[in-house]
């Protein structure tokens, strides 16, 4: 990511943040359109499985400069959903979702946002891969 593309995903992420409910509502019917499988795995209240998307994000947000730091976190969070029966190809119906989820919340399609989300499903695709 370049550092203008950086700021701007920071720059808009308050207002993802601010918009935390509308985005996972979009977020969770766009993730379960795409991918009705998806609909099984989730076992606990979409509220509080909300709020821990919106707190990975600000995670990454907050390490968009050094990503890499935040590179074996991710990769064990998807190591993680691994045992909660998430397949690697489902990564991609997640980031398509959220991707789509905060394009309609903010008006715009954020090129940034893309790449962003990119680097975290791959990391969380190697811990996913990894015995």
């Amino acid at each position: 990511m370049t550092p203008q593309q950086r700021q701007l995903v920071r720059h808009s992420f308050d207002a993802v943040r601010d918009l935390a409910g509308p985005v996972a509502l979009l977020f969770y019917g766009r993730l379960f359109e795409l991918d009705p499988s998806a609909r099984r795995l989730f076992h606990i209240d979409l509220a509080v499985q909300s709020r821990k998307i919106i707190d990975t994000l600000a995670t990454v947000v907050e390490s968009l400069d050094r990503f890499d730091s935040i590179r074996p976190r991710l990769a064990a969070l998807g190591h993680q959903h691994v045992g909660y029966g998430v397949r690697l190809e489902q990564y991609d119906s997640v980031s398509a979702a959220l991707i789509w989820a905060i394009g309609q919340a903010l008006g715009a399609d954020f090129d940034a946002w893309g790449l962003a989300l990119a680097d975290v499903c791959a990391a969380m695709k190697q811990g996913a891969e990894e015995p």
